[in-house]
């Protein structure tokens, strides 16, 4: 944060010494299992791309040291002291793990004759320092397969610097993962790729100041890396719960667990090791139902059974739990235990929101009167660093019931701006409702503060009282924000609010996702960026021919909608482009025009001028757009 930032208020200073008496941080079982098997870091503890700008720096976490200042939540300062341990690590003999240089962590599964890679990381730098340390402490060993355990950019994004396409191509470096792994990493970072990554620079902090008035990490990893981002696909599809694999010597069992933190995920069992990777399916916070980012509703119910499933099948056989972030828990009872908690979690959440909404509960009004058993409140696993009761809450109920309440009022209601006029002017003009606010700030009731100046700012953004005292309250909901997520929205709200827009530091939709995008994929990326009313009275048609698989498209907008189809057609088309599945993704990329799409493989035939009404009507997202004002 700058010069402005301020500190904590007494109110959160008396909330950070209860929390402080309340939990048992005198529990340090968690700090001997997260430094277990260090066998070196990472020095220094940064990592740069190729024009010297960094990407990653975790030691810029090294304030993250002694007892919690009254500006961080205490819980949420254990956690992140716990998740900015770097280095790599031996989960047991044969399986290593490189923590604290990027979000996620990477596994390496040593094999017969090299070593295979569990989920890379988001960026190509950050992936490739960590082959580096991991090479440096067990020599040079060459990657023999990449294995993703689910759909999520953390999880693939720096596969490039671990591995080459040219690699994979010559049937060198298999890669596996679960059904469907394409399809949804590739549409979650298209379809709403730009809204997502716009919300993602306010949810993992990457834009803020470390420090202990600014960001000090995320929960479930400290922040999101800023390189470059790549993507592989898959060649062999894991399908079936029992599948088994073996991949240079290392067996492999996998476990299904599709609609649970991702849409698809499996986790993973190594017979010869007795150990399980749980994906991110299992680890040291409550997870979100509906990450703050924005994504499709998880499904808690399956989340739970899919765990007890994970418990029988792999249970007994079990030494030694780890997971793509976080550390590992050792012991067969331990790791059933944890399992177990972290079932009943889930399974807790999604039961008691139904129990409720069956008794005429809104989602606001479960997530203020529900709490966990004692039993789970006290586990640290269970705390909301990442995801919330809070917000998981409201996230079941939006799952079953949609945004809609039920209540008449909310069905119509005014937009921000019109809201926020009205609510001013009843209340007797901006600077009545802003001194009315800091009453409310003063006395500790900041979520009545935010309400009010959230009005004042969307009804006139300029009232520079009312963006202070907003950013001023913003700041102390974030210092008393246990959630990593949480704590990142509200201080980059109060950073925007004071120094304006910061932008996006991880734009996900880089050029290999782009890639990835099967002509279905690509049509409908095209079709979320028409801009329908310019669009409502052109009509054109446009035939897409695919060399490399015979396959035939026809592109047709009209009515303001892209639409397309692989039947035959009766009519020709206006334009004709004939090309191959992997040249095809360059009509995402902007260059329309007939010299742009040849210079890219792409052959046109007929009326050019189509190109250029199509290109007339994109209208592709901002990645800068205003989140806390109008």
């Amino acid at each position: 944060m700058t010069s402005a930032s301020k500190p904590a208020q007494p109110y959160i200073a008396q909330q950070q010494a209860a929390l402080r008496a309340r939990l048992p941080f005198a529990d340090t079982r968690d700090f001997d299992d997260a430094s277990r098997g260090l066998l070196a870091r990472r020095e220094p503890g940064a990592v740069a791309a190729e024009d010297g700008r960094t990407v990653w720096d975790n030691d810029t976490y090294a304030f993250l040291d002694g007892e919690a200042p009254d500006t961080v939540n205490p819980s949420l300062w254990r956690q992140s002291r716990l998740v900015a341990q770097q280095g790599l690590f031996e989960v047991v003999e044969g399986i290593y793990q490189v923590r604290g240089l990027d979000l996620s962590n990477v596994t390496f599964v040593e094999g017969d004759t090299g070593v295979v890679v569990i989920d890379p990381l988001i960026s190509v730098e950050t992936a490739a320092a960590a082959l580096a340390l991991y090479r440096e402490n067990r020599g040079d060993r060459p990657v023999t397969g990449i294995v993703y355990t689910h759909s999520h950019v953390d999880h693939f994004g720096g596969v490039k610097g671990v591995t080459s396409q040219e690699d994979v191509d010559a049937g060198r470096v298999p890669v596996l993962a679960p059904e469907g792994f394409t399809e949804h990493a590739v549409a979650e970072n298209v379809y709403a790729g730009t809204a997502m990554a716009r919300r993602a620079a306010y949810m993992y902090g990457a834009a803020l100041t470390r420090g202990p008035r600014g960001q000090v990490g995320a929960g479930l990893g400290q922040t999101t890396s800023t390189g470059t981002i790549s993507l592989i696909a898959p060649t062999v599809d894991i399908t079936t719960t029992g599948q088994r694999m073996t991949v240079d010597g290392v067996r492999m069992v996998f476990q299904m667990a599709p609609d649970t933190e991702a849409p698809s995920e499996m986790l993973i069992h190594f017979p010869d090791l007795r150990a399980l990777c749980t994906a991110e399916d299992a680890t040291h916070t409550l997870h979100n139902l509906l990450t703050l980012r924005g994504a499709v509703v998880r499904d808690p119910h399956n989340w739970s059974r899919y765990l007890t499933e994970t418990i029988d099948l792999f249970g007994a056989d079990t030494d030694v739990a780890f997971a793509s972030h976080h550390w590992p828990t050792w012991g067969q009872e331990r790791v059933r235990q944890f399992l177990g908690a972290q079932r009943d979690l889930y399974g807790y959440l999604h039961d008691q929101t139904l129990r409720l909404i069956n008794k005429g509960w809104t989602g606001s009004e479960i997530a203020e009167g529900l709490a966990l058993p004692p039993a789970l409140e006290e586990m640290w696993s269970a705390r909301g660093y990442y995801g919330s009761v809070s917000h998981d809450l409201k996230a079941i109920y939006q799952r079953y019931m949609g945004w809609f309440d039920g209540n008449p009022a909310h069905l119509w209601q005014h937009t921000p701006v019109e809201a926020g006029k009205r609510y001013v002017e009843a209340m007797g003009g901006a600077d009545a409702v802003t001194g009315r606010a800091r009453d409310a700030f003063d006395a500790g009731d900041l979520r009545w503060a935010a309400e009010l100046l959230n009005h004042v700012v969307f009804a006139q953004p300029g009232h520079a009282a009312a963006r202070e005292l907003l950013a001023d309250t913003y700041e102390q909901l974030g210092y008393g924000a246990e959630n990593g997520t949480w704590r990142n929205f509200y201080l980059s709200g109060a950073t925007e609010l004071r120094e304006g827009q910061f932008g996006t530091p991880t734009v996900t939709a880089s050029a290999d996702i782009i890639a990835n995008l099967s002509p279905p994929l690509l049509f409908d990326a095209l079709a979320v960026q028409i801009d329908g009313p310019r669009a409502w009275d052109d009509t054109l048609a446009i035939d897409i021919v695919l060399t490399d698989t015979e396959d035939r498209y026809r592109l047709r907008l009209a009515h303001g909608v892209l639409t397309y189809s692989a039947a035959p057609q009766p009519d020709p088309a206006d334009v004709t482009l004939t090309t191959t599945t992997r040249a095809l993704p360059a009509l995402a990329l902007g260059d329309l025009s007939p010299e742009g799409l040849a210079a890219k493989g792409i052959q046109v035939d007929g009326d050019t001028s189509v190109l250029d009404r199509l290109a007339s009507v994109l209208d592709p997202g901002d990645r800068n757009f205003p989140l806390v004002t109008p």
